[in-house]
């Protein structure tokens, strides 16, 4: 029988490193929980992916940089966003005092 698990039961992770944890694969869709704590990414890399990406942030808080895009897309708890395909982007910062959880749904 599947037993229940809890999203916040967690590590934090380590300053300026994520925790990914894959939570479901099925053939065309992805759930991951990403745990950041200080993290971003490094300064000329930028996500290029070929699946679509929707993402809420659970706790904590970030910024994402699209780039197109100028100014950073600033989320909190609740807050969600959704990437298209080859839309690039990056992680500008995460909270460095607490952990932010993220929850993403890659889908094809």
């Amino acid at each position: 029988m599947p037993s229940p698990k809890n999203l916040f039961e967690l590590v934090s992770p380590e300053t300026g490193k994520e925790a990914v944890e894959e939570l479901l694969r099925e053939q065309n869709a992805r759930i991951e929980r990403i745990v950041s704590r200080g993290h971003s990414s490094p300064p000329d890399f930028w996500y290029d992916q070929s699946e679509n990406e929707w993402v809420i942030v659970l706790s904590g808080s970030a910024r994402l940089q699209f780039e197109d895009d100028t100014d950073p897309v600033t989320l909190g708890p609740g807050d969600y966003v959704s990437i298209p395909a080859h839309v690039r982007h990056r992680v500008a910062w995460t909270d460095p005092d607490q952990d932010t959880v993220w929850l993403a749904v890659f889908y094809c």
